[in-house]
């Protein structure tokens, strides 16, 4: 009987023990689940991820995001000219129901209704990069590319002494940012350098090889002309190759836009006289904060100018233009 009562008593303790770690498991699993529900999500969608522009984005996102304590949920298309997957991508957010939402509409129409529906799932949104046709979002956080397509043009005016004629390698007709730079540039040029004529554009939807084909054609096309402008980094980029390609770099005038190893290459060798560059890093950063502020019951500005640079060969080495053309990416390899 003595054993049996012990036995019994045994069982009794080791139960309660396996009971009590048992509610502290569950406890500790509650307050980790809660940590997770408390920390709000923030999702990032840039038009693209390849380029080391949305690198420099995702990096100013990130860095936002460790300063005020929210999780960057960061994803989007390969290339920006994926338009339903960027939508499908927004729309699994949506779903996710994440606090806040930051997207850089890779076309300015079709990406309407996927902005209406974050709205009706009553997520703010702030759009970065380039401009949407609806009114459904919080802040609009980018460049001011009119002005870069006006600082464009007044550096190709001047190079050109105010006379001549010149091709544009377009970017994508549902691109705003890049219509935005293209009617920057053009209206200056009308205004401001009457004598020099554009003579012919081009679309290279967003793809360098294209952009490469399509400057071709017009070179080929008008072999006499004096400059081109290129209004986003795959046009600059093609356009470059298509020069080098028919043996004329650095024989043209050639101003571009947006930076990256082989347009400052480029820029480096004089086939490139200047490029106006932008802050992703700035403008990463700022989308992050805007959208917390938000969230925390402030006021944010409905638009946020994050600069505009004309780097020249002259320049390149100023300390402002290395801090934007070399922002710390440290923080892409923590996650």
């Amino acid at each position: 009987m003595k054993r049996m009562k012990t036995f019994s008593l045994l069982c009794a303790a080791v139960a309660g023990m396996a009971l009590t770690i048992f509610v502290i498991g569950c406890a500790k699993h509650d307050a980790d689940e809660s940590a997770k529900t408390d920390k709000r999500v923030i999702a990032v969608i840039p038009k693209g991820t390849a380029h080391v522009f949305w690198q420099s984005v995702h990096a100013g996102a990130l860095t936002a995001g460790k300063e005020l304590g929210v999780e960057i949920a960061w994803n989007g298309p390969q290339t920006e000219t994926m338009k339903d997957q960027q939508i499908a991508i927004t729309q699994d957010f949506v779903v996710r129901k994440v606090d806040g939402i930051v997207l850089a509409p890779q076309d300015q129409n079709a990406l309407v209704k996927v902005v209406e529906q974050i709205a009706d799932a009553r997520i703010p949104c702030v759009i970065f990069d380039s401009g949407i046709n609806s009114d459904k979002y919080v802040s609009f956080v980018a460049t001011d590319n009119n002005q870069g397509g006006v600082k464009a043009s007044k550096e190709l005016g001047r190079l050109l002494n105010g006379k001549g004629t010149c091709i544009i390698t377009r970017c994508d007709p549902g691109s705003d940012s890049t219509n935005q730079r293209e009617k920057g540039f053009e209206d200056t040029l009308a205004k401001e350098f009457p004598d020099i004529q554009i003579i012919d554009s081009q679309y290279g939807y967003s793809d360098k090889d294209k952009s490469r084909s399509v400057t071709e054609d017009m070179l080929t096309a008008h072999p006499n002309v004096d400059a081109i402008f290129a209004s986003n980094e795959s046009s600059a980029h093609g356009a470059l190759m298509a020069l080098r390609g028919l043996n004329l770099a650095g024989k043209k005038i050639f101003v571009g836009f947006d930076s990256s190893v082989d347009l400052l290459e480029g820029l480096n060798n004089k086939e490139i006289h200047a490029l106006v560059i932008q802050n992703p890093f700035n403008m990463g950063y700022q989308s992050v904060k805007s959208i917390v502020s938000y969230l925390d019951g402030l006021d944010v500005e409905r638009r946020i100018d994050t600069g505009v640079y004309l780097i020249t060969p002259g320049n390149i080495n100023d300390p402002e233009m290395q801090k934007v053309l070399n922002p710390d990416l440290s923080i892409l390899n923590e996650e």
